[in-house]
């Protein structure tokens, strides 16, 4: 899930693959931060093996498009129509620990991060098809 460049970097816009047209903002409204993982989660698009098995190119495709916008990735685990639907939308560690976009810099200086954890999920949890 891709955040989408606007005046606010915490306030993304809904990505129309979201069916739900939920909040996916990554800001928390009484720390006044940005929620990042505290480390990747268990099925990161960024570990090796293809967790979440993508298609070939799709990460490619999808970092591309994060870096054009100079925005970033949300966590696919922290969507709320995963599995965990009371998480929160978080920053995908594992893009934010590989590029320095201008929405990442300004929520670092601007903001601030709070990191929180992944939710916990088992191997028989996972399945998806992307």
């Amino acid at each position: 899930m891709l955040h989408k460049e606007r005046r606010n970097p915490t306030a993304p816009a809904i990505d129309p693959d979201d069916a739900d047209g939920g909040d996916l903002s990554v800001g928390d409204p009484q720390l006044g931060k940005s929620r990042l993982l505290s480390r990747q989660c268990d099925t990161c698009v960024f570990a090796p093996g293809n967790k979440m098995r993508l298609t070939p190119g799709r990460l490619h495709d999808l970092v591309a498009e994060a870096r054009t916008r100079q925005s970033f990735i949300i966590c696919h685990s922290t969507l709320p129509h995963y599995k965990h639907p009371e998480v929160k939308p978080a920053i995908c560690r594992g893009f934010a620990d590989r590029y320095d976009t201008q929405a990442l810099q300004l929520i670092a200086r601007l903001f601030g991060f709070v990191e929180v954890d992944p939710p916990e999920q088992g191997p028989s949890e996972f399945s998806a098809s992307t």
